[in-house]
């Protein structure tokens, strides 16, 4: 049995290393092959490759790497169709090509442009969607998601949450189970390196005793970063230090926040010597250890919240949005503090009192940290794939050991 994974970037964001997951997972069955297919090249496929995975990259054009949703209710609709109309049949070819000398049996793919592609190769694999967005919040995707979802054999959503969404676009005769995404939990750990976020910011080492608060995720910009300086901004002590963590990642247009604009806030708000940004960061469990408190500040529903679960997998304090699949990863005051997304108030009022309160920190990293092992281990994901899969490969000459 061959599974071929496909990822829309080539970069690590948040379905690239689900993508990754899945792949280690598959790759441990007897008689199974996994490879990855990416639509740009980055530490996705160099990431793939390591573990002796077949890896390669299949540059989509400017022109159709930049499509997305934020087209949807503009009259740049049209404009932007066009020329990634006129360039998508030779990348489609070469696309093709790539898929199908991986001579896949299941095609496993992750992100909205991946299931269009693969809706386009049903003939040749069963198709699996892996779903980690809420396809209802997205007119084009939704549509796309109707007319091809006949193709999917079988869609593994990140969360109840985003099960719900996608029973609803989908066609009925598509399966829908939701499966928690894993982490390694060994690797994701309060015992490691911490990482100097001040180097990586460009800023002098702070006072001893100074609290450290980071939001680590992309520059999407419904991630809630002008809600974390905005709450930042509301916070008395000067005994507190902020960073952002990360960058733009994605190339779909009017999505993101640019660094230049982040910074230009951040100067607006008062806050250049409170504020590092150390870009992206690969060694993402050094930067947690390296802060007293995480914060996860999405200001729309989240389909899941990978930092939620990390950052708990590593022991930190947390302040988290509870919107949408996030809700469902923690028990607020047990294993983390809520705070709605989109209220620099409320978040404010949360890190206040966690930055007043070290012993409450410490209790929150203890049980986030046994709770995250419990969840979000590998072995726990692992069954649940294969029970997920098992409509897919019922009819496969699969080892029975995979069943």
């Amino acid at each position: 049995m061959r599974i071929t994974h496909l990822t829309a970037s080539g970069e690590l964001g948040g379905a690239e290393r689900v993508a990754l997951e899945c792949l280690q997972a598959v790759r441990s069955w007897p008689g199974v092959e996994a490879s990855l297919i990416a639509l740009s090249r980055g530490p996705v496929v160099e990431a793939a490759a390591s573990v002796g995975a077949g890896a390669a990259a299949v540059e989509a054009p400017s022109e159709v790497a930049l499509l997305g949703d934020a087209f949807a209710s503009t009259g740049a609709t049209v404009r932007a169709m066009v020329p990634a109309l006129q360039r998508f049949p030779g990348f489609y070819r070469r696309f093709a090509d790539a898929v199908r000398a991986s001579e896949p049996d299941v095609i496993h793919s992750h992100g909205i442009k991946t299931h269009v592609l693969s809706g386009l190769m049903a003939r040749r694999a069963a198709v699996v969607w892996h779903i980690h967005d809420y396809l209802g919040m997205r007119s084009m995707s939704s549509k796309l998601a109707r007319v091809l979802g006949n193709q999917c054999a079988l869609a593994i959503a990140v969360s109840e949450s985003v099960a719900e969404d996608a029973r609803r676009v989908l066609p009925t005769s598509v399966p829908v189970r939701a499966i928690h995404n894993a982490i390694d939990t060994d690797r994701f750990s309060p015992s490691g390196p911490a990482a100097d976020l001040d180097a990586f910011s460009g800023l002098a080492a702070p006072a001893a005793g100074t609290i450290r608060i980071g939001l680590p995720a992309t520059f999407a910009k419904w991630k809630g970063h002008e809600t974390f300086l905005q709450s930042i901004a509301r916070i008395k002590s000067r005994t507190v230090r902020a960073y952002v963590i990360g960058d733009a990642l994605y190339e779909t247009r009017n999505s993101q926040w640019s660094r230049g604009e982040l910074v230009a806030l951040t100067r607006d708000l008062g806050l250049s010597d409170r504020v590092g940004f150390t870009g992206a960061i690969h060694d993402m469990p050094s930067a947690y250890r390296a802060l007293d408190i995480v914060v996860h500040a999405s200001t729309r529903p989240e389909p899941f919240g990978l930092v939620i679960a990390e950052a708990m997998a590593c022991g930190r304090a947390l302040v988290a949005s509870p919107e949408g699949g996030a809700g469902e990863l923690f028990v607020d005051g047990v294993h983390a503090r809520a705070a709605s997304g989109g209220d620099p108030a409320a978040l404010a009022k949360a890190l206040e009192q966690l930055i007043g309160q070290p012993e409450r920190r410490a209790a929150l990293g203890i049980a986030a940290r046994e709770h995250a092992a419990r969840a979000f281990g590998r072995p726990r994901f692992e069954q649940a794939l294969r029970t997920a899969l098992d409509r897919v490969t019922a009819s496969s000459p699969v080892p029975e050991s995979v069943r």
